[in-house]
């Protein structure tokens, strides 16, 4: 299994910082590079606990679906999504938010299993895991942005 941890410090209100991070919007507009749009599931708003979405995405040239679902939602600490199908062999999400002086902590935990025995594992050791870290800072950037500016008016 794989692990990625990931600290973002942005300059906003823990509940506006938690809230971006599970709009839909942002979420599309934060992956542009590959594409990802809703199939399946909320397009618009805030995702809550028990809600599956399918994303359509290119990565590496090739389209794919990833349906998850949002386990579980604590506002404004913690919530947690999990893959249902996709590529990886398992993946799991958590993202939690701690307040300190007057700045919001955000981490990602991210952790996945490659499918294909030892060739997916090579394939993350050389490839995947600095993929998938780019792709989780890029978000947590975007999220930055828009929670710091009146971006974030777009969404909330």
């Amino acid at each position: 299994m794989t692990r990625i941890e990931l600290i973002t410090e942005i300059n906003a209100p823990i509940k506006l910082c938690f809230d971006l991070s599970l709009n839909v919007e942002l979420h599309q507009l934060s992956t542009s590079k590959t594409k990802e749009f809703v199939v399946e599931g909320r397009k618009k708003g805030i995702f809550t606990e028990g809600e599956t979405i399918t994303w359509r995405a290119k990565h590496f040239g090739i389209w794919q679906n990833l349906t998850g679902k949002i386990v579980k939602v604590e506002r404004p600490d913690y919530f947690i999504d999990e893959m249902l199908e996709g590529a990886f062999k398992s993946l799991k999400h958590l993202h939690t938010f701690e307040e300190k002086n007057g700045i919001t902590v955000m981490k990602d935990v991210l952790e996945y299993e490659t499918p294909y025995g030892i060739f997916g594992n090579m394939f993350d050791a050389v490839v995947l895991k600095k993929y998938m870290t780019n792709f989780l800072k890029e978000r947590n950037i975007f999220v930055k942005k828009a929670a710091e500016t009146d971006l974030h008016k777009k969404f909330i």
